[in-house]
């Protein structure tokens, strides 16, 4: 053999690999995929909900109880009065719904990896093995090409909400996991041993030491699986979930400038929203912290 030449499969054992497992996973699809529907079921019905509440209730309530969440989370008057200002340009210019359904799909995606991704989070923080087999897994989601992620939760699932908001899910929970673990870990030894010194035991501690102390960087976490989610609404889009993606996905298609830039923008807009608003309650957190331990 030329040692210039890397050895490689030939061309008839890459096609029969390719086909065994392409065969096993439609299989698995035929098996599985109506049990794994009914599973998933709760979320389309959780997520048509809020997309109905948003949509059917007066713009104006609607606007107003954003606004006080913004308060809520920020304290800050000047990103209240942005958020009302972007939501009313939104409104005027026709993309209301669009963008309902938009944070409405954003909002169950950071439920649910919220959910998912602290426990996850925890499990690494506690043990170094747990951490050592989740990291490369982490690693392969974040660099995996967003496109992949939809090739089997559509053949599993078709097109609509489920499979996009799991494919969304699994693009955005990585930042979550990781730094709901770097927290937990980066709690300082010596308050950990005085909680010890108390009697506390792991359950007590974690809920009452550890978990408190890092919840500014798990502010942080949700902060990024809120970007990384609305990051991920156009390519979703391709999968026919609803919202501001698909204008931009025939504005590409149809190359119409002024439709994608809109709804560009507003996406930028929400996303600045949520960006502004769970950065202020992550420092505002922090300020708490230092106050009382400090």
């Amino acid at each position: 053999m030329d040692l210039i030449d890397f050895p490689s499969l030939s061309r008839g054992d890459l096609r029969d690999i390719r086909v065994t497992i392409d065969g096993g996973f439609r299989e698995f699809t035929r098996a599985y995929g109506e049990p794994l529907e009914k599973m998933f079921h709760p979320i389309q019905t959780l997520l048509t909900f809020i997309e109905d509440l948003l949509i059917d209730t007066p713009w104006i309530l609607v606007m107003a109880a954003m606004a006080l969440i913004v308060w809520g989370l920020s304290r800050s008057w000047k990103i209240v009065l942005g958020t009302v200002i972007a939501l009313y340009l939104i409104g005027l210019f026709g993309m209301w719904e669009d963008t309902m359904r938009t944070i409405a799909m954003v909002a169950v995606c950071t439920l649910i990896a919220i959910v998912v991704g602290i426990p996850i989070g925890i499990l690494m923080a506690r043990s170094d093995r747990a951490n050592a087999i989740i990291t490369p897994i982490l690693d392969m989601m974040q660099t995996m090409p967003s496109f992949v992620y939809l090739i089997p939760v559509v053949m599993i699932f078709g097109l609509g909400k489920v499979p996009g908001v799991i494919a969304v899910v699994i693009y955005a929970i990585p930042p979550i996991i990781r730094l709901t673990n770097l927290g937990i870990r980066q709690v300082p030894k010596d308050v950990l041993e005085a909680a010890d010194a108390f009697g506390s035991s792991a359950m007590q501690k974690l809920k009452d030491v550890q978990l408190p102390l890092a919840l500014p960087t798990i502010m942080a976490g949700v902060n990024q699986t809120i970007m990384m989610s609305l990051a991920m609404v156009v390519v979703a889009s391709m999968i026919g979930v609803r919202g501001l993606g698909q204008p931009v996905l025939q504005a590409i298609n149809n190359q119409y400038f002024t439709l994608g830039v809109m709804n560009g923008l507003a996406i930028v807009a929400i996303a600045i929203i949520f960006d502004r608003s769970t950065q202020a309650y992550g420092k505002r957190l922090q300020k708490h912290l230092e106050a009382v331990h400090g």
